[in-house]
């Protein structure tokens, strides 16, 4: 080991839930005459913890509890007190019923991006290494065995409680490198292709979860309500729904998901949810209200078919980069958590070996309740892609009538290979910004925070120029400049008058929809460097 490397017994990449929670089971775990000598390191590319984290979020708490049991007087938080499912048509509501399997009763509602700083200030207090600002750019191997990462461009960040600066190049070592980067991480990736994880598994499938958050008058604030949607805005063909979480302090969480396997090329997730706010329902809520923050993130929709394998050598797979949300419930911050617990146990059990390797992991999460209840939803949303109303239809078949116990498994479609040609499709026009409830992204992205050194280079790339235009624009018409959140790519002409493909990358919020939805994979979203993005601390 030289001056431009460090070394860990442990790596964890990513300090969202999940790594967070790994890192205090193996501290909890670890003897007191031990833990000086075990060292646990986890880096966030973010500018600090927290500030790439985006979810709803309401919660299940078993495993924050059973991780700290004091947890309710240091997270602020709502608990549910009551919960409702809406379909909507373009002006009326009609109440669904809410079965035990999507129940939020006994949850609570918080800010993630929060609840994320608390952990890791509670990590920071038992000796755990957080090393914010740093990106991973790729893994490191020994004899096909991954050795830890090498970190890319410059970064500021935390090393313990003192800052730590660190140039291009860093290498971190480790004896397991646990992958907790969430949805769709490059190292992840990287990972998976080299170790070919999905090879028993379907391939995952997403959604783009688009969130505000407002500030509305006491009267129409109803602490603790939670309200799910389903319907309009999105079209008979399009899987997706609405959420409103009434959280603290006249605070109310809003946002859309909408199922990156859509077909109808001119459909924009964001211009959807600024529509759903137009419905008569959420335009009376919102009346003289404000709009705090915006964002959005990606979702792994897959559950239990996607399961990648979830060890290889030298490391583990836990959190969303395994794809554990529970698509129904819309539920993935407490198995993303007990995914860590148990991937801090499966170490544990080798801690004094000079190669720790982890292969019970897989064989532990499958003992979980958390893997059971991903078995019994599993042809939930598969089956959306024959419509809306059979979809649900069958949904109140499966959780009801077979509880999940049918001996057939419906298979998911590959997002990106479900759009139609543009010239098979309707234009959306959609309503024009009144900066009262309808916003452009513009103004949105400005909300989020979201900065970029103007000259590094992009961290969006193209396998192949050309096809953005020939089959991209001539073809689909250019989804990419609706389905991106944030404006980062644009159709703009030359002097000659052709069209060309400009990519703003600074506008990027890291939702990675152009990495799932860009067809033939053509746009590959990279690292880019640690402490730039979204600033999402108060989500």
């Amino acid at each position: 080991m030289n001056e431009d490397s460090l070394q860990y017994d442990a790596l964890i990449i990513g300090a969202g839930p999940s790594g967070l929670a790994c890192a205090i089971q193996l501290k909890q775990l670890i003897s007191p005459t031990q833990s000086t000598d075990f060292k646990i390191a986890i880096i966030e590319k973010g500018a600090s913890v927290g500030a790439h984290i985006l979810s709803g979020a309401v919660i299940n708490t078993k495993s924050l509890t059973s991780l700290l049991p004091q947890w309710e007087q240091k997270i602020p938080h709502t608990k549910v007190t009551k919960d409702k499912l809406l379909f909507l048509t373009k002006n009326r509501v009609f109440p669904l019923p809410i079965f035990k399997q999507i129940s939020n009763r006994n949850n609570i509602i918080v800010s993630l991006g929060e609840m994320c700083k608390h952990l890791a200030e509670q990590a920071e207090n038992m000796g755990v290494d957080i090393l914010s600002g740093v990106s991973a750019k790729e893994p490191l191997y020994k004899d096909d065995t991954v050795c830890g990462i090498l970190t890319t461009d410059y970064g500021l960040g935390k090393q313990g409680k003192k800052l730590a600066t660190f140039q291009p190049g860093i290498k971190i070592f480790a004896k397991q490198t646990i992958i907790a980067e969430g949805v769709r991480g490059s190292i992840a990736n990287q990972l998976i292709k080299k170790f070919d994880l999905y090879k028993d598994s379907q391939p995952q499938t997403y959604g783009l979860g688009i969130k505000e958050l407002w500030e509305i008058k006491s009267s129409q604030h109803r602490p603790g309500l939670v309200t799910h949607t389903m319907g309009w805005p999105l079209n008979n063909k399009a899987y997706g729904g609405g959420f409103i979480y009434h959280y603290q302090e006249n605070k109310v969480i809003l946002g859309l998901i909408t199922g990156l396997d859509y077909q109808n090329p001119y459909i924009d997730p964001f211009n959807e949810m600024q529509l759903l706010k137009t419905h008569p329902y959420i335009k009376k809520l919102l009346k003289n209200a404000s709009r705090l923050n915006y964002g959005a993130k990606s979702i792994s929709e897959g559950g239990y078919q996607s399961i990648p394998k979830l060890t290889f050598q030298g490391g583990m797979l836990i959190g969303d980069s395994a794809g554990f949300v529970n698509v129904p419930k819309i539920k993935g911050v407490d198995n993303a958590m007990q995914s860590g617990i148990i991937a801090a146990k499966a170490v544990y059990e080798n801690i004094n070996e000079d190669k720790i390797e982890v292969f019970r992991y897989q064989q532990l999460i499958k003992k979980t309740d958390m893997y059971k209840d991903l078995h019994t939803v599993r042809n939930i949303k598969p089956f959306f892609k024959y419509g809306l109303i059979p979809g649900m239809l069958y949904s109140v078949l499966e959780l009801l009538f077979f509880k999940g116990k049918t001996p057939w498994t419906f298979k998911h479609r590959i997002d990106r290979e479900s759009l139609l040609a543009a010239n098979k499709c309707k234009k959306i026009n959609y309503l024009q910004p009144d900066n009262e409830l309808i916003f452009d992204k513009a103004s949105s992205l400005y909300l989020s925070g979201t900065i970029h050194r103007d000259n590094q280079d992009s961290h969006l790339k193209l396998k192949n120029i050309n096809q953005a235009i020939e089959i991209n624009y001539k073809i689909y018409d250019s989804p990419e400049s609706r389905y991106c959140p944030a404006g980062v790519y644009e159709i703009v002409y030359n002097n000659s008058n052709k069209p060309i493909l400009q990519i703003n990358f600074q506008n990027c919020l890291h939702c990675k929809a152009c990495d799932i939805k860009d067809l033939n994979y053509n746009i590959v979203w990279t690292i880019p460097e640690g402490g730039e993005g979204p600033n999402y601390m108060n989500m």
